[in-house]
């Protein structure tokens, strides 16, 4: 039963899609209430069968488990499984999943619509992070994009049909080039099987320098493969100077979207490189890390600033989301066993308080009809439970220590430090920046007298408002205090993927100097 527990999981958000979409008839108050509950329910069995499959995981074994394989249509392969860093983004995915539908109960626009788009969305997110077959992981990766680019564009805000192709455009783009190199890959060595192609003595890429238009490319075909996934990763997550798409998809996308978007979906970017740049390209890693490096301190910084200007509270956020997001690629390039437990600890830990901060966005959006900051003041005195909810996410987003948020901008500091100090530098500027941005939204929003006269009515949280924070700020302060909850399950699939890593790079240029 655990061999398929997997592929239950996966399966079973879009079992009930399917069922809501052939079975529920109509948009009455009954058809609408059953498309809310079943899609709640399908969304907690899910979280449920995770946490089986969670207690089940044996994280001192540092290969893939629960590994299913069969062959699919056309000689292509099924094959899903998972490691320490996989599961691990699919129980974020399927904790987030029933608050986001909670969060959803009062759209009255194309309900059931709503919920399928959803719970479609939900499977093709789990698919991504445990496809083993190349051909399987692009689909998976690339059909993501239909659902959120449904949600955005139909249960969007006035400028929903711009941002919605913007948000296609370029995440599809991107992964054009990831899908030319994945059929180089097969080219070169006959399979597509992902763990096939993560054992160097089987599918160790060329590195050899050629010319290419009159160019020597240094790290040979390596360079050009590396290149080609990062175009589609570094769209995704998103990294500065390809970022743009993702504050008007945030601005436009309902409250729903944006908690996936940014709690979610951004993390396929790094999971990528986890997954695929660094253990099958590690001489192009190796040559083109320095250049991650100043991208992301970049990112950090300059987001940062854009965030302080900013008028509209998603806006702000989405640059927030773009600098933490900085972190992770540090983190993750850094190598070491700090750098890359802290970048995957940070994207755990974003999950949950991004996307606690776009809900405390949509609590007071669903009451005023407005996100701009100038409308708001005073609140403290009318929504005191909102006020404290607020400030906590805030803070962990700021990176009090106590809190998730500490943690993984610390490690991820820590091991940058060991590569580059100047980089480790700018990037710890960046903490004191989001206290900035951060402190000055909630000093606008929340502080202040109460004079405008649309916000003396305003009332707090609802009971099922408050029911939904409180899971976030759970974990968001189990984790800052008991950090080993992730860093033991993670800890042995990065030392290994580190000590792999390290053993290719001599391995590789042994190659490269016999012939």
């Amino acid at each position: 039963m655990a061999q398929q527990l997997l592929n239950i999981i996966l399966f079973l958000p879009l079992v009930a899609a399917v069922i809501m979409a052939l079975f529920l008839r109509g948009d009455d108050a009954a058809a609408r209430s059953s498309a809310k509950w079943l899609a709640m329910f399908a969304t907690l069995a899910t979280f449920l069968a995770s946490l089986f499959l969670l207690a089940e995981f044996d994280p001192a074994n540092t290969g893939f488990q629960f590994v299913t394989e069969a062959e699919w249509v056309m000689g292509l392969k099924w094959k899903t499984g998972v490691d320490g860093i996989s599961i691990l983004l699919i129980m974020l995915t399927t904790f987030l999943m029933p608050l986001v539908i909670w969060s959803a109960w009062e759209v009255d626009k194309r309900l059931k619509e709503y919920m399928i788009a959803f719970l479609v969305l939900e499977t093709l997110m789990i698919g991504v992070f445990c496809a083993l077959d190349l051909v399987m992981f692009y689909l998976f990766f690339e059909a993501g994009l239909i659902p959120m680019f449904l949600i955005i564009g139909i249960w969007g805000g006035a400028n929903r049909i711009y941002a919605a192709f913007k948000f296609f455009l370029y995440t599809f783009l991107g992964s054009v080039l990831m899908l030319v190199a994945m059929i180089a890959m097969y080219a070169m060595s006959g399979t597509t099987d992902i763990v096939a192609l993560l054992d160097p003595a089987r599918a160790a890429f060329p590195s050899e320098e050629f010319r290419l238009l009159g160019f020597t490319v240094v790290g040979g075909v390596q360079t050009l493969l590396f290149l080609a996934f990062f175009a589609s990763f570094a769209v995704k997550m998103p990294m500065w100077p390809v970022h743009t798409w993702l504050p008007d998809a945030h601005v436009q996308a309902p409250t729903a979207g944006s908690v996936i978007l940014a709690a979610v979906m951004l993390k396929m970017g790094g999971y990528g490189f986890l997954r695929f740049s660094i253990p099958m390209f590690p001489v192009a890693t190796d040559l083109l890390a320095p250049l991650v490096f100043w991208m992301s301190a970049i990112a950090v910084v300059y987001t940062s600033l854009v965030a302080m200007v900013q008028t509209d509270m998603k806006k702000l956020i989405a640059y927030s989301s773009v600098a933490h997001m900085g972190y992770v690629t540090m983190g993750i390039f850094a190598m070491n066993q700090q750098g890359l437990d802290g970048a995957i600890f940070q994207m755990i830990s974003h999950g949950f308080i991004s996307g606690a901060l776009f809900l405390c966005v949509g609590v007071i959006y669903d009451r005023m009809h407005t996100r701009e900051i100038s409308a708001y003041g005073g609140l403290v005195s009318r929504m005191p439970a909102y006020a404290m909810v607020f400030m906590f996410f805030s803070m962990a987003n700021v990176g009090l220590p106590g809190t998730s948020g500490f943690v993984g901008e610390f490690l991820t500091i820590m091991g940058m430090f060991q590569v580059n100090t100047w980089i480790a530098f700018f990037a710890a500027t960046g903490v004191i920046f989001s206290a900035s941005y951060g402190l000055w939204l909630y000093r606008r929003v929340v502080f202040g007298a109460l004079t405008k006269d649309s916000l003396k009515l305003i009332t707090d949280m609802t009971a099922r408002e408050k029911l939904i924070f409180a899971p976030l700020v759970a974990m968001t302060l189990l984790l800052g205090i008991y950090p080993s909850l992730v860093t033991d399950i993670i800890g042995p699939s990065v030392s290994a993927l580190i000590e792999n890593y390290q053993a290719a790079l001599p391995a590789v240029a042994d190659q490269a100097a016999l012939h």
